[in-house]
C-alpha cells in the first residue's frame, strides 16, 4: 500500500536484523521505499534483505556498528553512493542491560549509551548533514516510554533513551530551517525477543500487562502488549507526508502504560 512521501525514497533503518527494526524496514519497503538495512548482525540483516527482495521489494544490506563513528560515516557514504540520497532515517538499534544500579558495571553503562545514545547521534549527524543541502528529510528515533518514567532495574536503558529522545528533539529544532522533520516514537512493552528475555516464565506477558506495584510499575490499560507492527505503523505515519507539519514530537505507543505522560 502506497503512503504519500515514502515511495521511491531511500530509507536507512538501523537495528534492522530483528524485532521492531526488522518490522519497520519491511513496512517501509512494502510502501515503496528503497531500504538500506543496517545492523551489526550481518547474517540477520542479509536474511531480511533476501526476504524483501523475494517479495519484489527494493533493499540492500549494510552491516555496521552504529556505536563506531568512523564506521557510521563510511556506511552512510556507501549508501548514498550505491543506493541514493537518504531521505528517511529510522534509528531503531538498541541495547538493554538490566540490573540494580549498584551492580551495573562501567561496561554495562558505556555499552548501553554507546548504542542507544551515541549511535543515534552518529547516524543522525551523518545523515542530517547530507539532507540539509537537499532541504528535505525525515528522521524518526525509536525511543522508549522508559525515557519519561523511572523504571526499576533499567537505569542505564532509561537514561540512554531519555538522552536519545532529547537529542532528536534538539536535532529537529536545529534542522527545521532545512525542512527536515525529526520525531520520536516511544514504545512501551512490545512483543520482541528483547521483551521476552525479561520474562521469568510463560506468564511473562500477563505479568507485564497486569503491572507490578512493588516495582512502582503500572500495567497496560489496553490489556495487551504492542506488536512490532504497531510501532512500525507509527513510524510510517511520521515519515510520511501525512505528518508534514509534525516535528520534535514524541509519540507514545504503549497502550496507556504511562497514562499519557
Amino acid at each position: 500500500m502506497e503512503v504519500a512521501g515514502i515511495t521511491g525514497k531511500v530509507a536507512l533503518v538501523t537495528g534492522a536484523a530483528q524485532g521492531i527494526g526488522r518490522t519497520v524496514a519491511a513496512a517501509l519497503a512494502e510502501r515503496g521505499a528503497l531500504v538500506a538495512a543496517v545492523d551489526q548482525h550481518a547474517e540477520g540483516v542479509r536474511d531480511l534483505v533476501a526476504e524483501l527482495r523475494a517479495g519484489g521489494h527494493q533493499a540492500a544490506a549494510f552491516p555496521a556498528d552504529v556505536s563506531d563513528s568512523a564506521a557510521v560515516e563510511a556506511m552512510v557514504d556507501q549508501i548514498e553512493r550505491e543506493v541514493g540520497p537518504v531521505e528517511i532515517l529510522v534509528n531503531v538499534a538498541g541495547l538493554l542491560r538490566t540490573g540494580p544500579i549498584e551492580s551495573l558495571s562501567d561496561e554495562d553503562w558505556a555499552a548501553t549509551f554507546a548504542v542507544n545514545a551515541s549511535g543515534v547521534f552518529y547516524v543522525s549527524r551523518a545523515v542530517a548533514r547530507r539532507m540539509a543541502p537537499r532541504r528535505s528529510g525525515s528522521i524518526v528515533t525509536v525511543g522508549s516510554n522508559a525515557a519519561g518514567v523511572p523504571r526499576m532495574q533499567m537505569s542505564a536503558y532509561a537514561a540512554s533513551k531519555a538522552a536519545a529522545t532529547m537529542f532528536t528533539k534538539c536535532l529537529g529544532l536545529e534542522y527545521a530551517r532545512h525542512n527536515i522533520r525529526c520525531n520520536v516514537v516511544s514504545p512501551g512493552s512490545t512483543d520482541t525477543a528483547m521483551q521476552r528475555a525479561l520474562w521469568a516464565d510463560d506468564d511473562g506477558a500477563q505479568a507485564v500487562i497486569a503491572g507490578n506495584l512493588e516495582e512502582y510499575r503500572l500495567g497496560i490499560p489496553l490489556g495487551r502488549l504492542a506488536l512490532p507492527s504497531d510501532i512500525a505503523d507509527a513510524v510510517v505515519f511520521l515519515v510520511s507526508d501525512r505528518a508534514r507539519h509534525i516535528t520534535m514530537h514524541d509519540l507514545r505507543v504503549d497502550g496507556g502504560a504511562t497514562l499519557g505522560m
